[in-house]
């Protein structure tokens, strides 16, 4: 693959470079994230980085903006259209996003949208609610909710990300026989279903905000 006069490497898109930052990130965590790793990833210098993301914060922001894009491509509810599915099939598309790139977690649980484009599609977002007839401050409210709802799950169901492993607590071994709805749990499985525990989370809180 050819470097093209201005710098940039033909074929090298955006996305690509996004996308291979995710994986990064799966494979060496988050704080193990460079220019220069990066670039050797893709196999060019950290320079060509620069020419799409002026600095290392601009890159970690399009790595937001790229979960959400992964999560969520359908256009927000149009007027009259239920509002319901729409953010069901939202919650659901970011929680698989996260299942798959268990590294974004520490980012997407802290840092909000910032660059223009993961602005606009929020503002999409917001637009697409009110259209459907919910107020503008409830939907806000209601996207901030599913989304640290799916953000904290995830994480509880990951147990870990990576970088930080090492440091989850296990329970195997150890004798639970003062604690028997714990040893019933574990010997069962009752109440540790992550699919079902999410499912349902989030139907009581769409069958929560619809009834208001």
């Amino acid at each position: 693959m050819s470097q093209g006069g201005n710098g940039v490497k033909k074929g090298l898109t955006r996305e690509r470079i996004l996308d291979a930052a995710l994986g990064y990130v799966d494979g060496h965590g988050l704080a193990a994230l460079s220019m220069r790793k990066l670039g050797a990833e893709l196999g060019v210098e950290a320079m060509t980085i620069y020419h799409y993301f002026p600095n290392k914060e601009a890159l970690l922001d399009g790595l937001v903006d790229r979960t959400l894009e992964l999560a969520f491509t359908g256009p927000p509810p149009a007027e009259d259209d239920s509002w319901v599915p729409w953010l069901r099939r939202f919650t659901h598309g970011f929680r698989s996003v996260l299942l798959a790139h268990p590294g974004i977690l520490p980012l997407a649980a802290t840092r909000p949208l910032n660059s223009p484009d993961g602005l606009r599609v929020l503002d999409g977002w917001l637009g697409g609610l009110r259209a459907a007839g919910l107020p503008l401050g409830r939907a806000m409210d209601m996207l901030n909710v599913l989304a640290t709802l799916t953000i904290g799950l995830t994480l509880a169901e990951v147990g870990r990300t990576p970088g930080h492993e090492g440091s989850e607590p296990d329970l195997d071994g150890r004798d639970l026989g003062a604690f028997p709805n714990l040893a019933e749990v574990l010997t069962t499985g009752v109440g540790l279903d992550f699919d079902h525990r999410f499912a349902e989370a989030v139907d009581i809180l769409l069958a929560g905000y619809a009834g208001l």
